[in-house]
């Protein structure tokens, strides 16, 4: 349980967080706790998007969804860090990581609040379309949410070392675009996340197109363009 109290001291007081970060207080159980209690989260909003189509679906997008966030974690982070210590950061990488599990936290904290609401519609709906685009929506608040606290974060991190602090903060923000983009077309690489009720179950899908025609085909679908 004391996990979850690491999570809530990190939603009730973020400046305190970002200190102890900054300080390097206690890095590990914060990773660890934060990782433990995203994945929770991930997994239950997971689940409900794999209850469209019921089944093993809902198993297999409980176990995609914090992997997605993970693996996308995984393949960024190292980018961002090297980018930063060339251009003089003295932060570790213990601390990036901390504060990017603490964006991933956020990110699952969203969902989480959210998921009573895809629920609703998901038991008074059977609108296929309409629940991809309402929890893709979601989910891209959720994401904004994220990388808003992260940005700051950073900026927190960098108020003590001035020195090249625009060229940071440039690369920064071109590193969260390639955030965005990293993780849309690995989660359109892990799909199904929401299975298809006239098609049977599969735990991934041949590799085909991207994640944003495919949103562009859904909201002309939606509006009765085929």
């Amino acid at each position: 349980m004391h996990y979850f109290s690491v999570l809530m001291n990190f939603l009730r007081d973020r400046a305190q967080f970002l200190e102890d970060i900054r300080n390097s207080k206690r890095l590990e159980k914060k990773i660890i706790a934060l990782l433990v209690c995203s994945s929770l989260f991930f997994a239950i909003y997971g689940a409900i998007l794999g209850s469209f189509s019921g089944g093993l679906q809902i198993f297999a997008s409980a176990t995609k969804l914090p992997a997605l966030y993970l693996l996308t974690l995984l393949i960024c982070l190292p980018s961002l860090f090297f980018f930063d210590v060339v251009s003089g950061s003295k932060n570790s990488f213990a601390q990036y990581l901390a504060l990017l599990l603490a964006a991933m936290a956020a990110m699952s904290v969203m969902l989480f609040g959210f998921a009573p609401i895809s629920l609703f519609f998901r038991l008074s709906i059977n609108d296929y379309i309409f629940f991809q685009l309402l929890n893709i929506s979601i989910l891209a608040i959720a994401g904004f949410v994220g990388i808003h606290f992260f940005y700051r974060g950073m900026l927190f991190l960098d108020e003590e070392d001035s020195k090249q602090r625009k060229y940071r903060r440039n690369v920064l923000r071109g590193w969260l675009v390639l955030y965005g983009f990293v993780g849309s077309q690995l989660a359109w690489t892990l799909r199904p996340f929401f299975g298809s009720p006239r098609l049977e179950f599969q735990l991934f899908r041949d590799i085909e197109s991207n994640f944003y025609l495919q949103v562009f085909r859904m909201i002309m679908s939606a509006l009765g363009f085929n």
